[in-house]
């Protein structure tokens, strides 16, 4: 995240004045935050720090707020948000790996094929494995252009695709990294 911190932001009713803000920061319990959510350090990806800095920043919290919180710097305070980050996007990435190796319906999508093409790819492959995909030919064009943004511009696949298909017919798309 790009945030420098040093822009304020927009009270809410609760806060009339920034100093009434800056009680209110002060008067949030981040340790009850975290145990209301289930977190859990050794059950987790993130460390303690970094999930105290997404929950605090969940509140409204800039950067610069949280850094004098934690007697810390703003550049800390943004590299521990920019790891947390990191860290979240690995672990879904690899719960989207491990569901696709169970996956009955596995297509790798390679780069510049076109996406209207896409749909019959999928739908042959789910055919061969006796499995009902749910979404229509548009449906599922829209949904691998919203699930790999970065991979498709307008009707192009510019970088390698794997789709794979559940056997109740739900689709996950990944992004090859390379």
């Amino acid at each position: 995240m790009t945030d420098s911190g040093d822009e304020e932001r927009s009270p809410t009713a609760d806060h009339d004045s920034p100093g009434d803000a800056d009680d209110a920061a002060a008067d949030i319990d981040v340790s009850d935050l975290l145990d209301r959510a289930g977190f859990d350090a050794e059950e987790n990806v993130l460390t303690a720090r970094q999930a105290e800095v997404l929950a605090l920043r969940e509140q409204g919290l800039r950067q610069l707020d949280i850094a004098e919180r934690l007697g810390t710097s703003r550049a800390n305070v943004s590299n521990i948000e920019g790891s947390a980050r990191e860290n979240i996007a690995k672990a879904s990435e690899t719960v989207s790996f491990a569901e696709s190796l169970s996956a009955p319906v596995r297509v790798e999508i390679p780069a510049d094929t076109d996406l209207y093409r896409v749909p019959n790819l999928i739908y042959d492959a789910a055919d061969e494995a006796d499995v009902k995909v749910s979404y229509t030919a548009p449906d599922l064009m829209s949904l691998i252009s919203d699930r790999a943004s970065a991979a498709v511009k307008g009707r192009n696949v510019k970088k390698r695709l794997f789709v794979s298909v559940t056997a109740d017919g739900s689709v996950q798309v990944r992004q090859s990294s390379r």
